[in-house]
């Protein structure tokens, strides 16, 4: 039976505030891992993920049969099933990061997989920093960043540095699985720092870390990186359908050495045909309108070229198929 006009609009009303995805509204039958679906009647049935017996990570095998796993990865995975437009932006960000990040993460020797950590982590805002100050994709925290060899102050803040950041990350990330030996033991440290964790297997004489009993924050942790990661493999078997004009491209730039102080950053930008909030949007690491280079350092210092800036969605290519639909 049709519906109304009228009807239409009631339903488009209440499935906007409940979180409906628009293919959802349409009717569409595609949608395989749930979300929303129309009922006969006009009603939507709201249905939660089907969830495997298992996952990987790092080509570990995570047994979920446990009622315990098997509840833990369901919160998850409804969570970014449901916070639609959060999900969406991971996805379409991703397109523009995980370039970068992944050939950093081979070099290093760590498990491609740490992208999804970082993902969470931050959101793939480059510009995130936490109530407790950790910042940029990795959210490292200020001591942290100068132990690893970054450089924070007032004027330079290399924790935006996107590949400057993973490969400090990298570091935190190798001396960890030198020490526990197990990849998952190693995210959990990330979150709840290697003290904390050595301190828990050792008072609850465990091995793995999901079967930690530890704080909610840092078990939900885990299985979140694990929910990310099964929704990146396949966005649309969740109900996400991009076309990879939704993706964002990965921005492209000439560069310049500076290895003495720029001043004038405004009059610095305006010399190489952008704007100052160009200049800091390419280069979250400067954090002032001055770069004072006293130690006559060498930075990188990027300019956005002037194509890239403008939107084609004809030339925008996923990074990975199995993001957009045909």
């Amino acid at each position: 039976m049709k519906k109304s006009a009228l009807q239409y609009s009631i339903t488009l009303i209440l499935c906007l505030c409940i979180g409906a995805t628009i293919p959802v509204l349409l009717g569409s039958s595609s949608i395989h891992n749930s979300q929303s679906a129309p009922n006969h009647n006009g009603t939507y049935i709201v249905s939660p993920p089907t969830i495997p017996e298992e996952l990987e990570f790092d080509n570990q095998k995570i047994d979920l049969r446990r009622y315990d796993r098997h509840e833990r990865i369901d919160r998850e995975l409804m969570a970014f099933m449901f916070m639609h437009s959060s999900t969406l932006q991971l996805i379409k960000k991703a397109n523009r990061f995980f370039p970068i990040v992944e050939p950093i993460l081979k070099e290093n020797g760590i498990p491609d997989d740490f992208k999804y950590l970082m993902a969470i982590e931050s959101n793939l805002n480059v510009t995130s920093r936490s109530p407790a100050g950790a910042a940029g994709l990795w959210q490292i925290m200020p001591q942290t960043a100068r132990e690893l060899g970054l450089e924070v102050n007032d004027q330079i803040d290399e924790r935006y540095n996107i590949e400057k950041s993973t490969r400090a990350a990298c570091k935190y990330l190798k001396k960890a699985y030198n020490k526990y030996g197990d990849w998952m033991l190693v995210a959990a440290s990330y979150n709840a720092g290697q003290a904390r964790i050595s301190s828990l297997l050792d008072k609850q004489q465990v091995d793995e870390a999901m079967d930690l009993f530890m704080v909610e924050e840092t078990s939900r942790y885990m299985f979140r990186i694990l929910a990310v990661k099964e929704i990146f493999k396949s966005p649309a078997k969740f109900g996400f359908h991009l076309k990879k004009e939704h993706l964002y491209a990965p921005l492209q730039y000439t560069t310049q050495t500076v290895t003495t102080t720029l001043p004038d950053l405004v009059q610095y930008a305006k010399s190489k045909g952008i704007t100052y909030a160009q200049l800091r949007d390419a280069n979250q690491w400067i954090r002032g309108y001055t770069l004072p280079n006293k130690s006559g350092r060498t930075y990188i210092v990027r300019i956005p070229t002037n194509e890239s800036m403008h939107y084609k969605a004809k030339h925008i290519k996923p990074h990975n198929r199995n993001w957009v639909i045909d």
